[in-house]
């Protein structure tokens, strides 16, 4: 029968703890300055995350006449900040995000009620290259590889998890290793060799026709994107704690979205305003609170470290397991 190292109670602290440990090493790796985000955005500013189409959770205030959707995630939102509050090369943001995908299917690492730790960085142009979406990806790496040693000395119960480096492989090179397994299946067969894996280049189709997964068109560039991926030893299974890229430039949009620059203008501001070159270059993401969380301290179950909504199938699964679900 599963069973956590720490009590419902002992998981409260050590999970204050540990978003408090990593918020610091996030601040200090990347100089990033944190800021408040919204809960919600205008439906016609086009700063709301499309995802996969999913369909956001749409609202209208009393004294607010243009129509509220629920944010997906803040990648638009971020690019745009940086120009609005005027910052400058290799200074960026970061927050806590807190979104509702009402389209999510439930199961132990997915959740309608998402939280991030959010962030943006202004790049050169000459920056839009693999090698430096690697050499931030280390730098991720080493401040969660922090995080891990410093909640580990506060409860020596827990384990050392994450691998000592992280291993790069673009999809490509991940389906012709593995080009009979599905993407998931991919996943977890390169994350159980080497533990911690960045798997580059998703979004675009690979030999079997499929992209290794869907990507919206409109921030992160295809070719210079990927997703952070740890092996979860607990569930035995692959588990993406962060997605991350280099954002779209003028050329990039156009050619993932089959569009013309007329065409693109037309969808929102922020599309109009990254076809005439008036936001900065930027990297980006999104880290998982819940999921690293989950990961570092030992979790069966995502419900084990934030409160949701969740199915009476799953509720009733993880009693007969064991498993508090908050």
């Amino acid at each position: 029968m599963p069973s956590s190292k720490l009590s419902l109670k002992d998981t409260q602290f050590a999970i204050e703890k540990l978003k408090d440990l990593f918020s610091h090493q996030l601040h200090r790796t990347l100089n990033l300055v944190r800021v408040s985000a919204p809960l919600f955005v205008k439906t016609k500013s086009g700063l709301n995350d499309g995802l996969n189409g999913e369909k956001p959770v749409v609202f209208f205030a009393d004294e607010v006449e243009d129509e509220l959707q629920i944010i997906h995630s803040l990648a638009k939102w971020k690019r745009n900040a940086l120009k609005k509050y005027e910052f400058g090369l290799y200074e960026g943001i970061y927050t806590d995000m807190n979104a509702i995908r009402k389209q999510e299917k439930l199961d132990y690492k997915h959740s309608i009620y998402v939280d991030q730790w959010d962030w943006e960085l202004i790049i050169k142009k000459e920056d839009r290259n693999l090698k430096y979406l690697k050499h931030i990806v280390k730098l991720i790496y080493g401040a969660l590889k922090n995080t891990e040693k410093s909640i580990n000395r506060i409860y020596p119960v827990l384990s050392q998890k994450l691998a000592k480096n992280i291993y790069f492989i673009s999809s490509s090179h991940l389906y012709n290793l593995y080009p009979n397994l599905s993407p998931e299946e991919r996943e977890e067969a390169i994350c159980k060799e080497y533990g911690s894996v960045f798997i580059y280049q998703i979004g675009y189709n690979l030999p079997d026709g499929i992209p290794h997964s869907k990507r919206a068109f409109d921030y992160d560039d295809w070719m210079l994107n990927g997703d952070l991926i740890v092996y979860d030893s607990v569930n035995k299974k692959a588990l993406e704690i962060s997605s991350m890229g280099i954002r779209v430039d003028k050329d990039s949009l156009i050619k993932q979205s089959n569009k013309t620059e007329e065409e693109i203008k037309k969808l929102s501001p922020y599309h109009c305003d990254l076809i005439e070159g008036k936001l900065p270059y930027t990297i980006g993401g999104g880290l998982g609170q819940s999921r690293i969380a989950m990961f570092l301290l030992e979790k069966h179950h995502i419900g084990e470290v934030q409160a949701s909504a969740w199915d009476q199938k799953t509720l009733d699964e993880s009693a007969k397991e064991n498993i508090i679900i908050l």
